[in-house]
């Protein structure tokens, strides 16, 4: 074994695969099959949000704008390019991000809800989790890859397991390095039949821990939701069901009665800036890939890109 990555979310997925594919050895250690993970609760459109450094991210971001870009042109992946509206009830500075869109505009008055006065639209690739994450599973085992379901406790331990450890723990780097920098913000969403809803929209005036947005997956629809920080509670609570539905509705009132299918709850791994950085172990090297925050799906792409090119 070359490469031992610790976690099965998207980043470990995407370190895992861009690893195996150059040729090396790799195993993912993880406590939770991916589709376990905090990953599989994204809604998940590129743009990523309450993450930093903002130079950094902008090229990670720009990677993986390239890379699911293609993969939305691929079946079977899960991704695919779709179109949609962010809008606020006052202009908003838009995200540095944005620049990268080749088709971003200000919303003309007739596209946006009623009650809001400002809107930017654009085309983005949107990722439906669980086909994604099995997508990659998929293409990591297609490269020789080995998935191993196993705790992981301390990273000293692991000193001469491999030569290369990458540590893709997500919310689990606050004990397992140990890390206070990183911090969950939970995010409950809603997965309900869809009665039609073709665009994504995200709505940017709600107050933490609120957030409004559904982003349309064939015939069902993920509503969402809260950025609740410090809150570690991963079963969904049925008053933020309520809320989320009432909201969207609010919004789009062809979602006023809409069945509910499902309930996803994950902690999103926020941290000031992601660490992406390598230190000594043992006689090998510990890459730290974590503190993604809400742009874990956008980042994956350009940080594992990033660790190839150095080994």
């Amino acid at each position: 074994m070359d490469v031992l990555v610790i976690g099965a979310g998207v980043s470990g997925l995407t370190t895992g695969i861009c690893l195996a594919e150059a040729g090396l050895s790799v195993t993912i250690r993880t406590a939770a099959p991916p589709g376990q993970t905090t990953s599989a609760a994204a809604g998940a459109v590129w743009g990523p949000v309450r993450v930093g450094p903002p130079g950094r991210v902008l090229e990670w971001a720009r990677t993986g704008l390239e890379v699911l870009s293609k993969l939305a042109a691929e079946p079977g992946t899960g991704v695919r390019m779709a179109s949609g509206r962010e809008v606020s009830r006052s202009p908003v500075k838009p995200h540095n991000w944005t620049e990268l869109l080749t088709d971003l505009r200000e919303c003309e008055p007739a596209e946006l809800p009623d009650g809001f006065a400002y809107g930017l639209r654009y085309t983005a690739p949107l990722a439906t989790m669980p086909v994604y994450l099995g997508y990659l599973s998929d293409r990591f085992a297609q490269a020789g890859g080995r998935l191993e379901i196993a705790a992981v406790t301390s990273l000293t331990e692991l000193a001469g397991t491999a030569p290369v450890v990458v540590n893709c723990s997500g919310i689990g780097a606050r004990a397992l390095v140990p890390d206070p920098a990183v911090v969950p913000v939970r995010g409950q969403v809603v997965i309900a039949a869809n009665p039609g809803i073709e665009e994504f929209l995200i709505d940017h005036d709600k107050e933490p821990p609120w957030i409004t947005y559904m982003f349309p997956h064939g015939d069902q629809i993920l509503l969402g939701g809260t950025n609740d920080e410090g809150n570690w509670a991963t079963d969904p609570a049925e008053d933020i069901t309520e809320r989320i539905m009432a909201e969207c509705a609010r919004i789009d009132p062809r979602l006023r009665g809409a069945e509910i299918l499902g309930h996803r709850v994950g902690l999103r791994p926020c941290r000031p800036e992601v660490r992406l950085e390598a230190e000594p172990l043992g006689g090998g090297v510990l890459w730290h890939n974590y503190g993604h925050g809400g742009g874990g799906v956008s980042l994956s792409w350009g940080c594992a890109a990033e660790i190839a090119a150095a080994l």
